[in-house]
C-alpha cells in the first residue's frame, strides 16, 4: 500500500514538472512574440484635400503667323553696298541702303530673307527681304461643330511644339468666328500668345489645346487612387492615424491630379503615396510632402 502511494506520489511530481515545463515554454514565449513583434507603424506621404483647376480640353493644330509682316522686293543692282542684315530692328531702323533710297523699318521686327529669284520681267536678280514683328503670334485653328457652343472669346489656350518638348506656351482665344463652315463642319477660332522671349517663330506647326468648363473642384495625387474593377478607394487618415479605405467618384484627371465628385470632402487628410505599406484600419505614421 505504501509502495503504490510512493509511485503515484513520484508520477504525480513527473506530470508537475513537465507541466510547469511546459506553461513555462508558453510564457516565456509569449513574452518574447509580443516584445518583438510590435512593429512601429510605417510612415506614409499624406496630403491635405484640396481644391484645383479642372477643364475639358479641345486639341487641335495651327499654324504660327507673326502679329505683322512686310516684304521687300529689292532689285541687287540697286544695292549701295554688300547686303549685311541685322537680325532685330526697331522702327525706324534703316533696314538696306539703296541707291534709290533707304529702307526703313517701319515696326520693330525681325529681319531674314528667302534667298535669290530670277524676276521674270527684267533681267536682273531680286532679292526677297522679310520683316516679321514675333511680338504676338496667333493661329487660325478649327473648331469641330460639337463644342461651337463652348468656344469662347477669352478662353485659355495651352500651345505646344517640337523645338521646345517641355515647355508649355500659354495664350487665349483672340476671335471666334460668327458661323460654322459648312464644308468642313467646324468652326473657325483664332488664338494669341504672347512671345515676349521671341521663341515662337512665323510658319511653326503648333499643338493647340483650348481649355473649356474651367471649374475648381476637388483634387487629389493620382497616386493616391486604388483601382479595383470599376470603382476606386483611398485611404482616409483619421485624428487617430487609422488608415480607412472608402470608395470615391473620380472625374477628370490634369497635371498628375485627379478630380473628386464625391466620398472625400476639402480638408481631408490621405494617403498621398505608399499605398502597398498601408493596410485596411491599420495605424500609420502621416508625413507630409
Amino acid at each position: 500500500m505504501k509502495r503504490s502511494k510512493k509511485i503515484i506520489s513520484i508520477i504525480s511530481i513527473f506530470f508537475l514538472i513537465i507541466a510547469i515545463v511546459i506553461i513555462g515554454r508558453l510564457m516565456i514565449g509569449n513574452h518574447f512574440k509580443k516584445k518583438f513583434s510590435k512593429r512601429p507603424p510605417p510612415g506614409v506621404i499624406v496630403t491635405e484635400v484640396v481644391k484645383k483647376e479642372f477643364s475639358e480640353k479641345i486639341e487641335t493644330f495651327g499654324t504660327a503667323i507673326s502679329k505683322r509682316s512686310k516684304t521687300f522686293k529689292i532689285k541687287k543692282d540697286d544695292l549701295f553696298e554688300d547686303l549685311n542684315l541685322k537680325d532685330k530692328v526697331k522702327k525706324g531702323d534703316i533696314l538696306i541702303k539703296l541707291k534709290s533710297g533707304n529702307i526703313l523699318a517701319p515696326f520693330n521686327g525681325v529681319l531674314g530673307y528667302t534667298g535669290l529669284t530670277e524676276d521674270i520681267l527684267v533681267s536682273n536678280n531680286i532679292f526677297i527681304i522679310t520683316l516679321d514683328d514675333n511680338s504676338t503670334i496667333y493661329s487660325d485653328i478649327k473648331i469641330p461643330e460639337n463644342y461651337s457652343a463652348s468656344i469662347k472669346k477669352g478662353l485659355p489656350v495651352e500651345v505646344k511644339l517640337s523645338s521646345f518638348k517641355n515647355k508649355i506656351f500659354q495664350g487665349e482665344i483672340d476671335f471666334v468666328s460668327s458661323r460654322i463652315n459648312a464644308d468642313t463642319r467646324s468652326l473657325l477660332s483664332r488664338i494669341k500668345i504672347e512671345n515676349k522671349n521671341l521663341e515662337l517663330i512665323s510658319g511653326s506647326l503648333l499643338e493647340v489645346g483650348v481649355k473649356f468648363n474651367l471649374r475648381n473642384s476637388l483634387g487629389i495625387p493620382d497616386t493616391s487612387v486604388m483601382v479595383e474593377g470599376d470603382k476606386s478607394y483611398v485611404y482616409k487618415i483619421s485624428k487617430e492615424n487609422t488608415a480607412n479605405k472608402i470608395e470615391v467618384v473620380t472625374g477628370k484627371r490634369a497635371n498628375k491630379n485627379i478630380e473628386i465628385i464625391s466620398g472625400l470632402k476639402e480638408g481631408d487628410i490621405i494617403v498621398a503615396e505608399g499605398l502597398k505599406k498601408v493596410r485596411p484600419q491599420g495605424k500609420i505614421k502621416p508625413i507630409s510632402k
